[in-house]
């Protein structure tokens, strides 16, 4: 599929935000109907298989090893860690709350790339932290700000917490170890083969069963392969060819439109708490990114 002009890479770039604003309700949904690892692994599966499809074998030979080490460890880990999350939630309302926490990588992106690539930043990246993180207590904490509520909501369930944060490390992570080191590869196809062959070696060693596949089922499925699939292959190409200002920006978007969508798809009752703890994740994050900005 060949993309020429920027304005046709920039569309595809925000397609691939509206897709991946889906994809937590998706997830869900899908780990609902087969289980949490069945459900992650018969969607990256499907993922997988598109991927190769429209974005071709990846180059391996071409890319540099310690990028092929880490960046397969770090993404890997985050597909896995964000989908288990998601499927082991408690009840619906705690997967859109954990949604909102994994959207923390934004900003621990550009803290990360202060440190590990040199990125200059200017001072309003304080604030900007502190508003994002301010932002994920107020979500977690559930009713004002309580340090007791939000220990309470953590100990409901501390392994889907833990993989949210989880998320937010290895995704900020995995971003500046791929502007360091990937050398213009892209090689998410790859990664969506891996995570799946991990998530059907988690299957096969746990007690979980997939259950028979219905019409229903199926099209929830294809309608999560899509979202994912589809979101890094256009992502990818907005990316190379399209206005990366407006895109960026347009990103940080994805918090309130993630959590808008899940809220319909699952029919979760949120509160006004909530939208604002996602609002200052949106807006702390945005202010991160612009404190790298150049004049």
């Amino acid at each position: 599929m060949q993309i020429r002009g920027e304005r046709a890479a920039t569309a595809c770039g925000l397609v691939a935000i509206l897709l991946w604003s889906t994809a937590a309700g998706l997830i869900r949904s899908v780990s609902e109907i087969f289980g949490p690892l069945g459900g992650a692994a018969l969607i990256y599966t499907l993922g997988a298989i598109m991927l190769v499809a429209f974005l071709g074998k990846p180059r391996l030979r071409s890319t540099p090893r310690i990028y092929l080490i880490l960046g397969t460890a770090l993404f890997v880990a985050y597909e896995v860690c964000l989908s288990l999350a998601l499927g082991f939630a408690s009840n619906r309302n705690q997967a859109i709350e954990l949604g909102v926490v994994n959207y923390l990588w934004p900003c621990l992106t550009v803290l990360l790339a202060i440190v590990m690539n040199g990125q200059k930043a200017r001072w309003i990246i304080v604030p900007g932290t502190a508003l994002a993180l301010f932002g994920i207590l107020w979500v977690v904490s559930g009713d004002g700000l309580s340090l007791p509520g939000i220990i309470a909501n953590v100990q409901s369930n501390p392994l889907s917490y833990s993989l949210a944060l989880g998320c937010g490390i290895t995704f900020a992570l995995y971003c500046n170890v791929t502007r360091k080191y990937a050398g213009g590869q892209n090689l998410v196809a790859l990664f969506f083969v891996i995570t799946a062959c991990v998530l059907w070696l988690k299957l096969g060693l746990s007690s979980e069963v997939l259950p028979a596949f219905t019409l229903h089922g199926s099209l929830q499925l294809i309608a999560a392969g899509v979202a994912m699939a589809g979101g890094y292959a256009l992502w990818n190409i907005g990316i190379l060819r399209g206005n990366l200002t407006l895109l960026a920006t347009a990103s940080y978007s994805a918090p309130v439109l993630s959590s808008a969508f899940a809220a319909l798809w699952l029919g979760a009752s949120l509160a006004a708490q909530f939208w604002q703890g996602a609002v200052m994740v949106t807006v702390g994050s945005l202010i991160c990114w612009q404190a790298t900005r150049e004049r």
